[in-house]
């Protein structure tokens, strides 16, 4: 989830203000329309692990909130499976803890591994396609002692952890995410202290072989199966971020997955709030889902694109001060990813993030979910549905926005997502949008799916 990119982000806002390889697997196919969560974020009764043990220690300091129970996903995931479906949702993103099923070496927890078949087995009872992700920043602490991804170890211990987690969902036409947003996991690694700046290549060399390995393992085990490792997108920073793990394993990606969330241009210096941890004042930009978009297609071309996070925060559940909506952002997104597929780009999905709200690293306090929770407030953790549970639920239905919808927020001037082409040549807002494809569609097709 977005938090270390606008660190990135905000500085290209101050600095510029003034002024691939062919996918080695099978296209899904139809569309797929998703939502998203992360264990640590959302399950609650956390295990042992570095982020676990970062908060702990910290919390009540430096604005960090006292963990609590995050949304209790772990036992509520029947209800938010049944909101996804209500939805029209076709694929549901979650991560499978490693703290929470090995606690010590060796040692496999039956009971928590017996709660992750039967989420799977809901999510496929209710017509979705299960998106796993492996690594969502979280791994157990007896990881964290042996010295984390900087130590080779744990690329050993890893692969472990995979092949017992894949084996135990092969032939469930899984789409396997390695590691979440690896950038952004190497900045959470120095906050953490479990990193320091003189093992990063260390860090990165084991994460690259940790994942490229993986996907060997997987297509062994899960013959078909599509595997990703989805990047954050930083505006201006993406070509220098993608070298550090991107660049060295796109010969083992059957698809791209993308997150984006906030954009940069020459009127738009919002993005610098970011920095400040006030992710609900940053003026959202969708139009620089087309430009992520763009510059992933042309960096990567023949690699099929998913956009696996994309969402809005808002203040602790307040309007947000601009006046954008929820629903309306999402309508803006869409609107913008079918402007993408018109032009050539091969989008295969799109995640809303998150199904609900939860505990974004550190905070209750900025709210992405499509049902809204009050953590800090509400015992009964409540699942209220905000204006964009319909909108979504519409949009699925539909494909995507009609024929005659009106962006609520144009395009900014001169956007730096993608410097000069999204500045010299941005999306025309007039131009062809091309159908993604309904739920109805996807059902039908569940059997060529993976």
């Amino acid at each position: 989830m977005p938090r270390t990119r606008l660190a990135f982000l905000a500085l290209a806002v101050v600095l510029l203000a003034p002024f691939g390889l062919p996918s080695a697997g099978a296209e899904p196919a139809p569309f797929h329309w998703g939502v998203a969560t992360s264990g640590y974020q959302a399950e609650g009764s956390a295990p042992d692990s570095n982020w676990s043990r970062y908060i702990a220690a910290n919390a009540g300091t430096g604005g960090i909130d006292p963990y609590g129970n995050g949304v209790d996903f772990r036992h509520r995931y029947r209800e938010d499976i049944r909101l996804a479906a209500g939805m029209g949702v076709n694929t549901f993103r979650f991560s499978l803890e490693w703290a929470r099923v090995q606690p010590r070496p060796g040692v496999w927890d039956r009971r928590e591994l017996a709660y992750y078949d039967d989420l799977v087995r809901r999510i496929r009872a209710a017509g979705m396609t299960p998106m796993i992700t492996l690594s969502h920043f979280v791994y157990p602490g007896w990881v964290r002692d042996n010295g984390g991804f900087a130590a080779r170890r744990t690329v050993t211990d890893f692969l472990a952890f995979t092949e017992q987690i894949v084996r135990r969902y092969r032939g469930e036409h899984v789409l396997w995410v390695t590691f979440n947003e690896p950038t952004v996991f190497l900045g959470d690694e120095l906050k953490l202290g479990t990193l320091d700046l003189g093992r990063i290549p260390a860090w990165r060399a084991n994460l690259v072989a940790a994942h490229r390995q993986a996907y060997d393992l997987i297509h062994r085990i899960d013959p078909g199966a599509l595997v990703t490792s989805n990047q954050s997108f930083t505006s201006v920073f993406n070509p220098a971020t993608d070298l550090l793990v991107l660049d060295a394993i796109k010969d083992k990606l059957d698809y791209l997955g993308i997150d984006y969330y906030y954009g940069a241009s020459l009127d738009n210096l919002s993005a610098i709030n970011g920095a400040f941890g006030k992710l609900w004042d940053i003026r959202l930009e969708p139009e620089g889902i087309y430009d992520a978009l763009r510059y992933y297609a042309n960096r990567y071309p023949g690699l099929p694109l998913y956009i696996v996070e994309n969402g809005m925060p808002t203040d602790n559940g307040l309007p947000r001060a601009d006046g954008y909506t929820r629903s309306a952002a999402l309508r803006d997104s869409i609107f913008w990813v079918q402007r993408a597929k018109a032009d050539g780009m091969n989008v295969i999905g799109y995640n809303y993030w998150s199904i609900t709200d939860n505990y974004e690293w550190g905070s209750y306090r900025p709210r992405f979910g499509l049902y809204t929770v009050d953590a800090r407030t509400d015992p009964r953790l409540s699942r209220r549905p905000t204006d964009a549970v319909a909108a979504y639920r519409d949009v699925i239905a539909r494909g995507g926005v009609p024929g005659d919808y009106r962006l609520v927020r144009g395009p900014a001037f001169c956007s730096l997502d993608d410097p000069p082409v999204s500045c010299l040549h941005p999306a025309d807002p007039n131009g062809p949008r091309a159908r993604l494809g309904a739920t109805a569609g996807i059902s039908a097709a569940r059997a060529g799916v993976g």
